[in-house]
């Protein structure tokens, strides 16, 4: 069964829709037909209708307000309404300049939305028409046949243009009609999601396969065009969509010609399951990618236009508008679901002039004085390639521990470090100056690991530089480094409360430095780290996040951190003994 706060679907949908009556006092929901309606409007409007399956949300309830929809729909979850429900919705709603039904291409949808316009039509004489949106390309024109196209996000851009094209100019349910059709017959939208979505109260479907994305997946879990495994970076990805959108040569998905157009609407949408931290990076890689193909978007609406569900995927569309379309699509709406959205038009500047390009400085890189002591820098780079290496390939270790106890970032953090540090090693190392290179390591972490362990790892380097800087010698031996290593450990003990016991990286730190204090070899001292490491799983955390995580998933992990901190050193005592 899949865990959710809801275990019956039916309760879930009829309490989204009532949310949106109590947020909104000129709405009002018959729970009976599961309609949402907009009571204050002008009489003289011609209504929109638009609705299907729940699951889609904000769509379709959402763009229920003034400039957009006149009311909407539901069905339970990835089910169409019935013609009862829609046949009460005309008639609540119909005035003197008829009604539009507004649906997407599914045939559940397409048979009770239009059989309902027909009894409208026959038994009450009421005006009514049926816009069907059909906008994916990716199931092309040889698998979809006669169905058609499926509608996608694209169904929001109809809603708007013509919901404010009927309250800004009273147009008659005929211009309203023409328009949505001129606007259907250039958009084109493509999808893509890495799993399939999970309906709360039933039984979970299987997993995808690991690193599976799936071009073309449907809104309703419809299988898509393409399976790739493994999963290409994005940019390939993005790249594959746009070529099913604007690619004029393939005779099963060109639908549009875009190299006339005058403007050209992007609409990036998020289909529910994605951070908005990485749906903003997929928005800024599709402009980038349209750019690199001569388009720049005059308008860009970048949001969660129709899920599905929490569907682990998005979407991209594409309208080659007119000036009239884009005026509607920035004119004001209160509708729910609008309004929370990023719509705004690129100023012009090409990307690569939009986003500054800005040289951090943090200080360690800065000319200072050298301080003319030497090293063995062939054995220092060894020790850093070995200990970032080391860090690289435990990354899925840590995370695996981290996502258990922490917030699950560790391991990728470190090893974004450690590749910074591996791709710089020649630049930083200097066999004149230690205390240079040792800053410029400090630097590093300071800019390239985040969070609190960039923060401790550049610490210990920076006060590490500054001790060997106070050395008398000339060049380093093992006593200088171990006694630098043991004062820069207490300047980071007055910087930080955590000791060994705190279940920290200190578990791993101390009783590594403590052991070459006591002159230990190398070898034993990596062997206490270890030891400090492995003390860890089960010991109550006392900093961080894992204080907050249940203390029976203690026993089974390490900290993280202390990890790190083992696969470190021991990349530094097996580079020393080569």
């Amino acid at each position: 069964m899949v865990r959710s706060f809801y275990d019956n679907t039916e309760a879930l949908v009829l309490d989204g829709l009532e949310s949106i009556a109590l947020l909104r006092p000129d709405i009002s929901l018959d729970q009976a037909t599961k309609t949402v309606w907009l009571h204050d409007r002008k009489s003289s409007q011609t209504a929109l209708i638009s609705g299907g399956g729940a699951g889609h949300e904000p769509a379709h309830a959402g763009y229920v307000g003034d400039g957009m929809l006149t009311a909407a729909v539901s069905g339970f979850v990835f089910a169409s309404p019935s013609v009862a429900q829609i046949l009460s919705a005309i008639t609540r709603v119909a005035g003197p300049a008829g009604v539009l039904l507004i649906i997407k291409n599914y045939t559940g949808d397409v048979f009770h939305f239009r059989l309902a316009a027909e009894k409208a039509r026959v038994a009450l004489g009421i005006p009514v028409e049926v816009l069907t949106v059909g906008d994916d390309v990716s199931v092309g024109r040889r698998k979809s046949g006669k169905v058609g196209r499926r509608g996608l996000a694209g169904t929001v851009l109809v809603h708007k243009i013509l919901g404010t094209c009927s309250r800004d100019t009273d147009a008659q349910l005929s211009k309203l009609l023409e328009l949505g059709n001129e606007v259907v017959s250039n958009l084109v939208t493509a999808g893509v999601s890495l799993e399939h979505v999970q309906i709360p109260g039933r039984d979970a479907i299987p997993a995808a396969v690991d690193d599976q994305v799936e071009l073309g997946m449907g809104i309703h879990n419809e299988p898509g065009c393409l399976l790739l495994n493994p999963r290409p970076p994005l940019a390939n990805i993005i790249n594959m969509m746009l070529d099913q959108l604007l690619d004029t040569k393939d005779e099963d998905r060109a639908y549009v010609d875009f190299a006339d157009a005058q403007h050209v609407v992007l609409m990036v949408n998020n289909l529910g399951g994605l951070s908005p931290l990485e749906f903003g990076g997929i928005t800024g890689k599709v402009i980038q990618a349209l750019k690199s193909r001569n388009i720049v978007p005059t308008l860009v609406l970048c949001g969660t236009y129709m899920t599905s569900l929490n569907g682990p995927g998005f979407s991209i569309t594409l309208l080659k508008a007119t000036l009239e379309m884009v005026g509607y699509l920035e004119a004001p709406t209160n509708a729910v679901g609008w309004g929370a959205l990023n719509v705004s038009r690129l100023h012009g500047k090409p990307p690569t002039e939009a986003v500054a390009q800005i040289n951090l400085d943090n200080g360690h890189a800065k000319a200072v004085e050298s301080s003319g002591i030497s090293f063995d820098s062939a054995t220092f780079k060894r020790v850093i390639v070995r200990s970032c290496q080391n860090v690289i390939d435990a990354e899925p270790l840590i995370t695996q521990y981290d996502t258990l106890v922490g917030d699950g970032d560790c391991g990728v953090t470190l090893s974004r470090g450690a590749r910074a540090a591996l791709s710089r090693v020649d630049e930083i190392s200097d066999p004149t100056d230690v205390v240079s290179t040792i800053n410029k390591l400090a630097g590093i972490m300071e800019t390239d690991l985040d969070g609190t362990s960039g923060a401790i790892y550049s610490i210990f380097f920076t006060a590490l530089a500054a001790e060997l800087r106070a050395t008398t010698s000339s060049s380093m031996s093992h006593e200088a480094w171990v006694q630098a290593a043991n004062r820069s450990l207490e300047k980071l003990q007055q910087a930080t409360p955590a000791r060994q016991g705190d279940r920290t990286l200190m578990d791993a730190l101390e009783p590594f430095i403590k052991s070459l204090v006591q002159g230990k070899s190398l070898a034993d001292a990596v062997a206490a780290a270890k030891a400090g490491m492995e003390a860890t799983k089960g010991m109550k955390a006392s900093l961080g996040r894992a204080v907050y995580v249940p203390e029976n998933v203690w026993d089974q992990v390490p900290d993280p951190g202390a990890q790190g901190v083992v696969c470190i050193l021991e990349g530094l005592g097996a580079a020393i003994n080569e």
